[in-house]
């Protein structure tokens, strides 16, 4: 496919083929964002992105935010300045840490007790985890453990948490 595709474009047939494409689908003209540009997906015309806007705004060397409903492993909102982390991927298979700890605290009959944070260190980073509105939704955050200061980042977090209820 690689080569006959190649063809195509060496010998121009690509073009000729794209000027007979009917015009119920366009091609699109847009330039490419380049891979170290930041990926946002979020309006701040919902509270879900007025809090990523209000958690990038204190914490801008983050690498990743994405608010997320723990029920469908959704995104509602999410930035990245880092090309190398997809926040919706992220949400997804988060999603189901927070499930799986869920399951644990009630086969353990933890009663009384909701998770506040999870958080996960690795080598040169932390991500961090907060639930809200009781486990419904939750934010998730990853910054650079060296430029980030883990008290600052939760603070940051539990100051979206009115805004997300």
């Amino acid at each position: 496919m690689a080569t006959r595709h190649s063809l195509f474009s060496m010998h121009g047939l690509a073009d000729r083929r794209a000027a007979r494409r009917p015009s119920a689908y366009p091609v699109s003209t847009s330039k490419k964002i380049p891979s170290s540009a930041p990926s946002m997906a979020y309006s701040t015309n919902n509270a879900a992105g007025q809090a990523v806007q209000n958690i990038i705004n204190e914490l801008p060397q983050l690498l990743a935010v994405a608010i997320v409903d723990t029920t469908s492993g959704m995104t509602l909102a999410s930035h990245t300045n880092s090309p190398a982390l997809n926040p919706d991927t992220a949400a997804a298979y988060n999603t189901e840490v927070v499930k799986q700890k869920q399951k644990a605290m009630a086969a353990l009959k933890l009663q009384g007790e909701q998770i506040d944070d999870i958080l996960i260190t690795l080598t040169n980073q932390l991500h961090l985890i907060n639930l809200i509105d009781g486990g419904k939704k939750f934010i998730y955050l990853a910054v650079n453990a060296r430029d980030t200061n883990l008290a600052i980042a939760r603070d940051v977090l539990r100051q979206q948490v009115d805004l997300l209820k």
